[in-house]
């Protein structure tokens, strides 16, 4: 038998009877957190400088498949162009977007350097984007960020970003697009 008390505004409940009258404390029902969180995350190089070569790329969206998995989150599609990303995580509830993003930027910056002879070091912009994406957009998000190359033939970085801002209801500054 459930034994709900209630005094002055509160509730002590969710316990079950036990013999002589003493009060044991219930499981909850769900102990577990389930979660289906998925970002499109965009970022671009540092000046948005076109560094990011074809064989860079190819090594590159590995890579970051590799930093989310040791740091407890998913890559599920990764692309881009010379000179930004697009990334599809999958993140736990236990991971602000943010945090996930510092790994995968400061982790792949960190390779690019060690890893490929380039003038000058290699850096990602400050900041990025990040855009919720729903179960039922997750097939169309990741044939979208699979067809960079071709989808940036006919369009500049800068109009994309500004449509999924636009798009998203995101407020942003002209100067810092």
């Amino acid at each position: 038998m459930l034994a709900r008390h209630f005094s002055a505004g509160s509730v002590s409940a969710k316990y079950d009877r036990v013999p002589e009258g003493r009060l044991k404390k219930r499981r909850p029902i769900m102990s577990d957190s389930y979660s289906s969180i998925h970002v499109h995350v965009v970022f671009s190089t540092r000046n948005r400088e076109a560094v990011l070569t074809p064989p860079m790329r190819e090594r590159l969206y590995p890579y970051l498949g590799g930093i989310a998995q040791t740091n407890g989150f998913d890559v599920v599609v990764a692309g881009g162009t010379a000179d930004h990303v697009h990334v599809l995580l999958r993140v736990p509830t236990t991971m602000a977007v943010s945090k996930a993003v510092q790994l995968l930027k400061g982790g792949s910056s960190k390779w690019l350097n060690e890893t490929f002879d380039q003038p000058g070091e290699f850096r990602w912009q400050a900041g990025f984007g990040a855009f919720s994406i729903g179960v039922s957009g997750l097939d169309a998000t990741r044939r979208y960020i699979e067809s960079q190359e071709e989808h940036h033939r006919a369009r500049s970085f800068r109009d994309e970003y500004v449509d999924f801002l636009e798009r998203h209801g995101i407020e942003y500054d002209e100067r810092h697009v």
